[in-house]
């Protein structure tokens, strides 16, 4: 039987975004790798080079597409804040999202398919202005990154969110970050 090298190098990968997001580049060996994936830790530097080539490669796996299909619905303030909704949800079905995020951040010089999520920052950018026909590119681009930091945030910061607003979950975290989002593309929005 061929060794199947495509499905092989999708086991490591989806070891290595399970292990990357609960411990980090730092705090992840390439053998707690191999013992998840179920394939000799030797084929993760035959396939990726090294930890360090192999954690770009998680992060450019797992991160490549966070804004793809992830259109803004309707137009107005309104619909930014149902956008921070929508990215929050596919947040809910894949949590590993946010903290790779944040492993990024803090263990990467800069950041990982670099290509690819800038060009879809750029179109997420241009949707922003369509929704708020007032708002320039700039401030687009930065109520583009307020949105992604308040939402991300709000996942990788749970245990402040937990001391600030105790009696919240998720939901009315989701709810109030909206919100949040809402005031935010009005302050945009004026000209």
């Amino acid at each position: 039987m061929p060794w199947d090298t495509a499905r092989t190098r999708e086991r490591l990968l989806d070891a290595g975004s399970r292990q990357f997001a609960a411990t980090g580049f730092a705090g992840t060996s390439v053998a707690d790798i191999g013992r998840d994936s179920g394939v000799n830790k030797e084929r993760l530097y035959a396939y990726f080079g090294s930890k360090r080539e192999f954690f770009d490669h998680v992060l450019a796996y797992r991160l490549d597409g966070l804004l793809d299909d992830l259109d803004v619905p309707g137009t107005g303030p309104e619909a930014v804040g149902a956008w921070a909704g929508l990215l929050w949800d596919r947040y809910v079905a894949d949590p590993d999202i946010a903290r790779l995020l944040a492993w990024e951040g803090l263990e990467l010089d800069g950041p990982a398919a670099a290509a690819h999520r800038t060009s879809a920052c750029a179109e997420v950018t241009r949707r922003l202005q369509d929704v708020l026909p007032t708002a320039d590119e700039q401030s687009a681009r930065h109520l583009l990154l307020s949105v992604i930091t308040l939402v991300t945030g709000a996942w990788t910061l749970s245990g402040l969110a937990a001391l600030v607003t105790p009696a919240d979950d998720r939901n009315d975290r989701r709810a109030a970050t909206v919100r949040h989002v809402v005031v935010l593309a009005r302050a945009v929005q004026t000209p």
